[in-house]
């Protein structure tokens, strides 16, 4: 299994960077970020200085989207960085919840996804692309040039059109059950679409905290910790529930339960520890969503997770123990996981 590290690009870039060393030195394989132009600095700045001061470290957004930036350039900027670096990033791409909401915009369809998919994929990787009735192609791109493109998504439709057109599926949750019911979803998508399924990537992101015992005082530290991730979740499945109904047969009720008593929320607190708007996330969404607890608890759900078919576990590193968290990993989790 892979291990990722998932950060928000919250300055000074210099401290995301560090983060991502220390992760490569842990064993590491892959750095992520959050995508949000308002919210965060600039992600790909950021991927040029990790670059190079990394070896190994594939990295890319954790999502980036279609609307923020148009198509071409997204490209070019991924391509820049393989021709300098070696083919060492991933575009990872979704409706753009934070990045379009701040801007007073709404996140992009499934369609337009599609599109924007095809033509970053190919253009990163010095194929041709038709911009709405402009064909280019970079003249420049070496020939051995790539470009994966892995989608996030949760709901049917997003779930079929990842397993039918992208390179990976990003799932942002560690549940067990949801896992086993969104990956099924999504190799079934690739067979019925005529593609080898194991040929789609399956990463799986959620926060991970370590902590010393499973004592209660401990357990609870890193629930609070972790509980702006249900709240993070909550998002798109409010999104869900809006399309499909409170109790649909399209999404599973162990998905959309957990948020009626969710009341709002303000992006300003996105993806942090003190987020307040994440009050009505329970506590067993956190243990189910998240990994806490001792390492053993972390290798016990990883190794269910790799059985299930998760190639890459991704951390989002988004709490008050970031370096004990990567050493904790690097030191004793990612060894028994892959020992």
């Amino acid at each position: 299994m892979d291990f990722g590290l998932v950060l928000q690009t919250d300055p000074p870039a210099s401290k995301v960077v560090e983060l991502m060393k220390r992760a490569e030195d842990n064993g590491f394989t892959y750095g992520w970020t959050f995508d949000s132009a308002v919210l965060w600095q600039e992600p790909f700045v950021i991927y040029s200085q990790i670059l190079a001061h990394t070896s190994r470290l594939t990295v890319g957004p954790m999502v980036t989207n279609p609307g923020t930036r148009t198509w071409e350039v997204t490209a070019s900027t991924f391509a820049t960085l393989n021709d300098m670096f070696g083919n060492r990033t991933v575009c990872g791409i979704g409706r753009g919840d934070s990045a379009m909401r701040v801007a007073g915009r709404h996140p992009n369809t499934l369609a337009r996804i599609s599109e924007a998919m095809k033509v970053i994929r190919a253009l990163g990787s010095g194929q041709e692309a038709d911009l709405g009735g402009t064909v280019v192609r970079f003249p420049w791109i070496k020939d051995d040039a790539r470009l994966p493109v892995w989608m996030a998504a949760y709901g049917p439709k997003a779930l079929k059109m990842t397993g039918e057109e992208a390179d990976g599926f990003i799932l942002q949750l560690a549940d067990l059950y949801l896992t086993e019911y969104m990956v099924k979803a999504v190799k079934r998508a690739a067979t019925d679409a005529g593609r080898d399924p194991a040929e789609v990537k399956i990463c799986v992101a959620a926060p991970a905290y370590v902590t010393e015992d499973d004592s209660p005082e401990a357990l609870a530290h890193a629930r609070e910790q972790c509980r702006w991730f249900g709240g993070m979740v909550g998002n798109h499945v409010a999104d869900l529930v809006s399309k499909y109904g409170e109790h649909s047969a399209a999404v599973p009720d162990e998905l959309t339960d957990y948020i009626k008593s969710r009341e709002g929320y303000d992006y300003s607190h996105h993806g942090r520890a003190d987020n307040p708007d994440t009050a009505f996330v329970p506590d067993e969404i956190v243990d189910r969503f998240c990994l806490i607890g001792p390492v053993e608890k972390h290798i016990e759900k990883l190794t269910a997770l790799r059985e299930l078919g998760v190639d890459q576990f991704a951390v989002y590193d988004m709490h008050d123990a970031r370096e004990a968290t990567i050493d904790a990993y690097g030191t004793t989790v990612i060894p028994a996981v892959n020992g």
